[in-house]
């Protein structure tokens, strides 16, 4: 009786672990996870396989807290994304910066991993000449870029605070919440049509001065 329930509790544990390699989000795979480890902890303690049985003891509590993390931060996304553009609510996933008058957030053509919030002082982007005031991010279009590259320079043209936060972190909160991949894209979107806006503007510049010239 012992032996078949063993052998029962073996494969269902089984069967989940391999399960997790199904899973595309952290959430469910933490679930399976965990779930996994109780059947092993009981197959550890029924066969005895005492080795076993401490793994996976081990990776309960780990895969709990894990599990509490995420869900922790998918309800911070529910609740700070309610449709508009503000991004304070990222600042627990970020990580500060101070910059001086004149050094260099990054460089037009610059490898691509974070995005910046600004909290006081200016940023500039000198190819286009504007000016990123606190409130405003800066470093959204490299994540959606194909070469992940910088389109643009951006300095620092007085002394200032910045939030950090990498496209890695960025990814995560994506594919772990619909409502911060909708915000996400509000976010570049807005971003692109401003940048179109300018060029058009600029070129209306140029015809009116050529017309006039």
């Amino acid at each position: 009786m012992t032996f078949a329930l063993t052998d029962i509790i073996a494969t269902i544990a089984a069967l989940l672990v391999f399960l997790t390699f199904s899973m595309k989000t952290m959430v469910p795979l933490r679930l399976v996870g965990i779930a996994s480890n109780v059947f092993f902890i009981a197959y550890g303690y029924l066969q005895p396989a005492y080795p076993l049985l401490v793994l996976h003891a081990l990776l309960l509590p780990l895969n709990i807290l894990r599990l509490r993390q995420m869900l922790l931060m998918v309800r911070q996304v529910e609740d700070a994304a309610k449709g508009d553009l503000n991004m304070d609510w990222l600042k627990p996933f970020t990580t500060k910066m101070t910059l001086a008058a004149g050094d260099m957030l990054f460089r037009k053509g610059d490898q691509a991993d974070a995005i910046f919030f600004v909290m006081s002082g200016t940023l500039r982007i000198p190819e286009i000449g504007v000016t990123i005031a606190p409130g405003q991010i800066v470093g959204e279009l490299g994540f959606l870029s194909p070469n992940k590259a910088r389109t643009q320079s951006v300095a620092c043209a007085e002394p200032a605070e910045v939030l950090k936060i990498s496209y890695d972190q960025v990814r995560q909160l994506y594919f772990q919440n619909p409502k911060f991949g909708f915000f996400f894209l509000q976010l570049a979107s807005r971003r692109l049509f401003e940048n179109n806006e300018r060029l058009e503007r600029d070129l209306a510049h140029c015809r009116a001065a050529a017309q006039t010239a």
